[in-house]
This record gives structure tokens, C-alpha cells and sequence, in this order.
């Protein structure tokens, strides 16, 4: 089993694409719930003028990596503070611009 889970795991930060709708992006979070689902939120990034886009949910099978190497390296949470629930989130990268108001 921690051999699949590692495996879900390491899309984070990759690219992905949706193979029913084609909407790409960047998995921000894998989500195991309860009932046996095992979903990845997908960050398609900021629009032509700036905004950032919705993000959506998507079940692991129908997501296909288009990427090899994740855009920013993932939290390690088999090892370390994380991991133990030490510490809190990594450091978040800041935007490089942000829309004027």
C-alpha cells in the first residue's frame, strides 16, 4: 500500500492533464477520503490578464503527467517535522505579479 500511495504522491507539483476534458495544470494536493477516492486538486495558474483561474478535482486515474520534474520540490511527510506534525506548511512561493485593483 506504501508503495501506491508514494505513487499518487508524487504528482505533486507536476504537471498534469485531465484525459476526459483536457484541463491542465499543476496538482497542488492529493485528497484520499473514506470511501476509497483518491483525487488531486489541478492549479491551471493565471488567466491572459493576470487571474488566477478556478481550481478543480480530479480522480488520480484520469490524470496524465505531462511533466517529469514537479515546477517546485514537495514537503518530504514520510520524514522530518512534517512528517511527525511538527511543522507547519512549507514555504509558499510568493507570486511573481500580482493584478492591479
Amino acid at each position: 500500500m506504501k508503495i501506491e500511495m508514494s505513487k499518487h504522491m508524487a504528482l505533486l507539483g507536476k504537471k498534469v492533464e485531465d484525459t476526459v476534458t483536457g484541463f491542465k495544470g499543476v496538482v497542488t494536493a492529493v485528497s484520499f477520503d473514506l470511501y476509497g477516492c483518491v483525487q488531486a486538486i489541478v492549479n491551471p495558474g493565471k488567466d491572459k490578464d493576470g487571474k488566477l483561474q478556478e481550481q478543480c478535482w480530479f480522480d488520480i486515474a484520469r490524470l496524465k503527467a505531462v511533466s517529469e520534474k514537479p515546477v517546485m520540490t514537495p514537503p518530504d511527510f514520510e520524514y522530518g517535522e512534517i512528517a511527525r506534525g511538527e511543522k507547519g506548511a512549507a514555504e509558499k512561493p510568493m507570486m511573481k505579479s500580482l493584478p492591479k485593483m
